[in-house]
């Protein structure tokens, strides 16, 4: 599975490794299994043969990972327009089973397309932190990325030394030893507070260009504050500064203890779509817009997902009233949450992305 994307984030998606395992509740409804059961029915023998299995009758991950052949592993070196690629759809980058020469194949390959934007979205924030620090990392991406470009016979130039670059012929840079890659995005899943407070310190923590959190499925209320706020003292030694301690956006460093105070960049938050969706509370994800606004941080409405608030029901009349309609039949259509608040599932089209009326597409600028 590669090529153009309904993703609202991305433009493409490019698959290099597939196959996962359930981690957490976002995983329970995930799209990505059924996808790969389908594709291993219609493709027997693919890489995607024993991704999957049946359990109770839907479709589960077995736990088993695989590296997607030359043609599709290269893929993006043949797309010549930049585009924006949300890598691994089908699984997750820096899944436990996943070796570091398939993921420096990975950023390979990402180093040798700088036209693109690569978007990396991951469940195991502590294993992508500890990859992207290691510094033996930077020469074996690099080495293999001269090791393809010479056996791909692709127009590039390597320079080791960016002071050399005006003394390159004219091609695609790829300059050795820049890390973290510039068009590379890295973030982590967060669907609940207790996943977000153990999955976004290690992404703080984690060398990126740009770091986004998709809170999708929204399953809880998820308070961003204390990722979001510069206003709060050094972690590092307490230090507050001369007019009560706001540290700038952007990594910024604590000039006593050297600390430095990374932030988050980009913010996705989305609803639950498919069999089994979980409805999301409007005030969850107001809260967040609200927090983003506050701390000049974009913030993107991906979608309601299955179930609408009443604000887009009473919006639309006709799906209302077939909600109304079928509800009577099948009170599981419709859910209260314990504040009263009714949801009615109408389905993802019905439903749409605007949140309190409005679409939400803020992007992350990008980093010089």
């Amino acid at each position: 599975m590669a090529g153009k994307s309904k993703i609202e984030w991305c433009t493409d998606t490019w698959n290099p490794i597939v196959g996962c395992s359930v981690t957490s509740p976002g995983c329970t409804n995930c799209y990505a299994m059924s996808m790969a059961r389908r594709i291993e029915a219609m493709q027997p023998g693919s890489h995607y043969a024993g991704t999957t299995q049946v359990v109770k009758g839907n479709p589960v991950w077995t736990g088993k990972v695989a590296l997607a052949p030359e043609h599709i592993l290269t893929q993006p070196l043949s797309w010549r327009r930049g585009r924006k690629i949300f890598v691994n759809s089908m699984g997750d980058l820096f899944h436990e089973d996943v070796t570091d020469e398939w993921i420096d194949c990975v950023f390979a390959v990402m180093a040798l397309a700088p036209h693109h934007t690569f978007q990396v979205l991951t469940k195991r924030a502590a294993r992508m932190r500890a990859y992207m620090s290691d510094p033996s990392v930077v020469r074996r991406v690099y080495e293999l990325a001269c090791d393809m470009a010479v056996a791909m016979r692709l127009a590039v130039v390597l320079i080791a030394d960016p002071a050399h670059d005006k003394f390159a012929p004219p091609g695609v840079r790829i300059r050795l030893g820049l890390w973290p890659l510039p068009k590379v995005w890295l973030g982590v899943s967060a669907e609940d507070q207790r996943r977000a407070d153990e999955r976004v310190p290690d992404l703080l923590a984690t060398p990126a260009a740009v770091r986004f959190v998709s809170a999708e499925p929204l399953l809880g209320q998820l308070v961003f504050r204390q990722w979001l706020s510069f206003d709060q003292p050094c972690r590092g030694c307490g230090y507050a500064g001369a007019l009560g301690g706001a540290f700038p956006r952007r990594d910024a460093q604590c000039p006593r203890c050297g600390i430095i105070h990374t932030t988050i960049d980009w913010i996705i938050v989305g609803g639950e779509s498919g069999p089994g969706a979980r409805p999301m509370h409007p005030d969850w994800a107001r809260a967040i817009r609200d927090r983003c606004a506050t701390a000049g941080v974009p913030f993107f409405f991906k979608q309601w997902g299955e179930w609408a608030p009443p604000s887009v029901l009473f919006a639309d009349t006709l799906a209302n009233c077939r909600l109304q309609a079928r509800a009577e039949a099948n009170p599981s259509l419709v859910h209260v949450f314990p504040d009263g608040l009714n949801m009615g599932r109408i389905g993802k089209r019905s439903a749409g992305r605007l949140l309190d009326g409005r679409e939400h597409n803020g992007m992350p600028e990008m980093r010089s």
